[in-house]
């Protein structure tokens, strides 16, 4: 079965009900989707407006755009990884891996045009053990941050300042 518009497209041992941990958070934003996309996309500027993401450096192409199969190193919950998109459809879908010590992740984007601005739902599984000790040690803390990373998303895509 094809998945709708609306639904993350999981790979392979990504499958919520087969992961140790799994986030999904969701925001409607009264922001233009192609606006979303934009700074969505550019993840060399998410340390200016997302406080969980540092030391974002896109390893395998010149644009500072995300585009399939860009690769890029990055810093988020104090881990260093690198991830790759693996799923890109512009203005629509955006999907990462992102490989670290004790970590293994999928982390998915849909963006969901509405009237007045659009839907944004994000997804993320992971496996490793400091996945698992995350889970146990700071239970609601991915949820706390990718929502974080939504509302600030809206507020960029917007054009409000985010206050310091």
């Amino acid at each position: 079965m094809n998945p709708t518009p609306k639904e993350i497209k999981w790979p392979a041992g990504f499958d919520p009900s087969h992961s140790p941990v799994y986030v999904k958070n969701d925001l409607h934003m009264k922001a233009n989707p192609g606006e979303v996309w934009t700074h969505l996309t550019r993840a060399n500027t998410w340390p200016e407006w997302y406080p969980n993401a540092s030391r974002v450096k896109l390893i395998n192409q010149r644009v500072d755009q995300l585009q399939s199969r860009t690769k890029f190193r990055w810093k988020t919950f104090g881990i260093s990884l690198v991830s790759e998109v693996v799923e890109y459809v512009p203005h629509e879908r955006i999907a990462w891996t992102a490989l670290g010590m004790g970590v293994k992740a999928y982390h998915a984007w849909l963006i969901i045009p509405e009237s007045n601005g659009c839907h944004v739902i994000t997804e993320e599984t992971q496996h490793g053990w400091l996945s698992r000790l995350g889970k146990i040690f700071f239970p609601k803390r991915m949820h706390k941050l990718h929502q974080l990373w939504l509302t600030e998303l809206e507020k960029k895509a917007a054009g409000i300042s985010r206050s310091k």
